[in-house]
């Protein structure tokens, strides 16, 4: 079964009809449904989310987004761990030519620990860390 990473950005834009990639994001998403793709994020997602939400989409929105994502079965929740921010940390050092924020960093770690090579995300960060966006 094919697996996916859900980022800020894609959830952003299926969240906010106004967002310039909500059409795009609504067509992926029912087509990860259909197929039955295992679908990933992170707590630091979460929260980034959500606040992206909230500050560009107002209360309704955001509050809808976290109902949503806590009633989603086919959408895993990992944790991130101390260890996983600290290499993180590390992999933000050893790309210092990239401006991968925090958040992005420990998503590609959580990626790299699950094997989840393909990002639903409209970041280019995931393509530069040599991960496949749909």
């Amino acid at each position: 079964m094919r697996a996916a990473f859900i980022d800020s950005s894609a959830f952003f834009a299926l969240a906010s009809s106004r967002d310039t990639n909500h059409a795009a994001a609504t067509t992926i998403a029912r087509r990860l449904h259909a197929e039955r793709w295992r679908l990933f994020t992170s707590n630091f997602v979460r929260a980034e989310a959500h606040a992206l939400i909230l500050n560009r989409a107002g209360h309704g929105a955001a509050d809808t987004f976290l109902a949503e994502l806590r009633e989603a079965g086919p959408t895993t929740l990992l944790h991130v761990s101390a260890a996983i921010e600290e290499a993180a940390i590390a992999l933000i050092s050893r790309f210092r030519d990239k401006d991968f924020t925090l958040t992005d960093a420990t998503s590609f770690v959580l990626m790299d620990e699950h094997r989840i090579r393909y990002a639903f995300t409209f970041d280019d960060d995931f393509r530069r860390y040599g991960l496949t966006i749909l």
